[in-house]
């Protein structure tokens, strides 16, 4: 069974920001879906690396899809590691599994050893997008309870990423987490993004504050380039630490396990080589007891998919992340959307990923340039007061 064509479709769901979905075909007639991860306003950069695969790999098995991952980081990219690289080919790699589970008439759970689990737990982020202020984000999290969840992750610092932050900044912060604790309750499981802003000592400062709400986690408390940074800042909290969405090879969580960084991992499906390679960053974890937790700012339709079923096998799945702001859009090219209910998702019961998405109406929803769109107040706002 050969591909004979890679399309990719740049999809505009109605919120922060254009996802990037990829459409494999076969000579058998058996097509298949992938997605990228893609970043605010670099949609195009990965799409570009798409189109540069497909004559590397048009002709070539889809059912090789170990082999042809290794040809096109070897041959393709000539061994350089570079992200957009690793997103591209996360997508065509899904695809393939698609394709691959779509041919033997089964879900990919069950190609990939079956199911440790019967659903899968999910935590609600992008609620948060755009809230200006503290009761703006307190009164979107009582509708994301009112909604089933149980669990939500956000940013509490309204402001700039900057790596030295000044008392107010960090008291503002602090009265974020504390205001939605209050509202929320004692059962609610916080999920507390920093994303890699902080330096060492302002990370372990904030976490012993808010140490008192009882965090599920504190995520990329310092960036994740100086693993050292991430280390330092587990051995003197006692939050749970979660690192790993920025890194897309194995050498790369290698250095996470060997420093003893992070009690978590939360590698991306749609950038960490897809299906095997996302697997294998699992299983690498396994002996360090690193707990496995996807990150997942795609669709809720080819990216929830993927995570759905990797997280079904993989024995130490914590929980998956889900875009709430973007299922509404997603389903309106879903065929066949996933059940998503009181922060869960069903397991697909279908051939491959067990989803189809109409092509018609996506490409109705064409790219739209809105680059940045939550943070776009930052820029306006903030020069004004003296930022840089």
């Amino acid at each position: 069974m050969k591909i004979t064509s890679i399309d990719p479709f740049l999809f505009d769901p109605g919120a922060t920001k254009n996802l990037l979905l990829c459409r494999v075909e076969t000579d058998e007639g058996i097509y298949g879906w992938g997605e990228a991860y893609v970043g605010y306003g670099k949609e195009r950069v990965v799409e570009a690396y798409i189109k540069a695969m497909i004559p590397a790999l048009v002709g070539r098995s889809a059912f090789n899809v170990r082999h042809n991952g290794q040809v096109m980081f070897s041959d393709f990219n000539i061994r350089r590691s570079a992200f957009d690289f690793f997103c591209a080919w996360s997508a065509v790699e899904i695809a393939l599994w698609d394709i691959v589970g779509k041919k033997a008439n089964l879900p990919l759970y069950n190609l990939l050893g079956g199911v440790s689990r019967e659903k899968i737990r999910i935590y609600a982020n992008g609620w948060w997008h755009g809230a200006k202020t503290i009761d703006e984000v307190v009164r979107r999290a009582v509708g994301v309870k009112a909604m089933g969840y149980s669990a939500l992750k956000w940013d509490p610092f309204l402001m700039p990423w900057r790596t030295y932050i000044s008392k107010k900044d960090e008291d503002a912060a602090f009265d974020n987490v504390r205001a939605v604790r209050e509202a929320l309750g004692p059962d609610m499981d916080l999920l507390i993004e920093i994303h890699r802003r902080l330096s060492p000592g302002h990370a372990v400062h904030f976490a012993h504050r808010i140490d008192e709400f009882h965090p599920f986690w504190y995520e990329e408390p310092c960036l994740a380039d100086n693993m050292d940074l991430v280390a330092r800042v587990r051995s003197e909290i006692d939050i749970p630490v979660v690192t790993g969405e920025t890194m897309f090879t194995k050498e790369q969580f290698a250095t996470i396990f060997q420093k003893q960084a992070a009690d978590i991992i939360n590698p991306d499906t749609c950038a960490c080589s897809g299906i095997l390679g996302i697997l294998e960053v699992a299983a690498m974890a396994e002996p360090y007891a690193v707990a496995f937790s996807p990150h997942n700012y795609n669709s809720t339709i080819v990216g929830l998919a993927a995570t759905a079923h990797v997280s079904a096998v993989v024995p130490n799945f914590l929980i998956a992340e889900c875009f709430v702001d973007l299922i509404d859009g997603c389903n309106e090219i879903a065929v066949n959307p996933l059940s998503i209910r009181d922060g869960w998702v069903d397991l697909p019961t279908g051939p491959g990923l067990g989803v189809d998405i109409d092509v018609e109406k996506l490409k109705r929803r064409p790219y739209k340039d809105y680059p940045h769109k939550y943070m776009r107040h930052y820029w306006e706002e903030f020069p004004r007061q003296g930022f840089v």
